[in-house]
């Protein structure tokens, strides 16, 4: 298979992106088609729908070999699950889903038709395989049940971020840059209260710190 397209994210480095898409409903995304695939034609109809599904590659874990199972961070980094019962990027094929909303669509400019969309979780040029419309009538199922993850997903942090570092960012990141920290983007095998961690985000290292549900931002440093 051959990306279609890559997407320009405000994420440089793989710790900090949100765990799932949508879940930081701020993050915002463009995406650039490739050269044989920039053709209005092909994204006609595209804008009558809300969400679409993005087929991507875990461009940083591709590896030769695999394992059967993985540790899944918000279980602590310590219980292991069968890779298929997981969305980890260490698999057999780096294949990654993510269904994102549908912004715009812009269909004139330099590189030909653009896509626009929210509540991404990917990194910055992360090549995109295949593009489908997000469908209600048979993706969303209401009556769908789930596993571990359904005691692992309620985790979330308070964020103090204090206006004056806030500030720093540009209104249309504030949201996002608060999303990205209320997720608690530490990994679950090693949390300790007195390390300072930093996340990169637009342009920025946002360095914090957390005490129990607590997330206090101590400093927003230009990279």
């Amino acid at each position: 298979m051959k990306p279609i397209a890559h997407i320009h994210t405000d994420f440089r480095e793989k710790f900090g992106i949100s765990r799932q898409s949508m879940l930081v409903p701020g993050l915002q995304g463009e995406i650039f088609f490739e050269p044989p695939y920039r053709n209005p034609e092909a994204v006609r109809g595209l804008e009558q729908f809300s969400h679409i599904w993005l087929l991507w590659e875990f461009s940083e874990h591709i590896r030769e070999s695999w394992t059967a199972t993985v540790q899944p961070p918000r279980l602590g980094g310590k219980k292991r699950m069968g890779v298929f019962a997981t969305r980890s990027p260490f698999r057999p094929n780096p294949i990654g889903l993510s269904c994102v909303r549908l912004l715009e669509v812009r269909r004139s400019g330099e590189h030909g038709p653009e896509l626009i969309v929210s509540g991404v979780d990917l990194l910055d040029n992360t090549p995109i395989y295949d593009i489908k419309p997000y469908i209600p009538l048979c993706d969303c199922r209401p009556e769908a049940t789930e596993g571990y993850t359904l005691r692992t997903k309620e985790h979330r942090l308070s964020v103090v971020f204090p206006p004056e570092l806030l500030a720093r960012y540009p209104e249309s990141k504030r949201a996002a840059a608060c999303g990205i920290l209320e997720q608690d983007p530490r990994p679950a095998y090693f949390q300790a209260p007195d390390r300072l961690y930093g996340v990169s985000f637009a342009g920025y290292d946002i360095k914090f710190r957390v005490s129990g549900d607590v997330l206090t931002v101590s400093d927003v440093i230009p990279l």
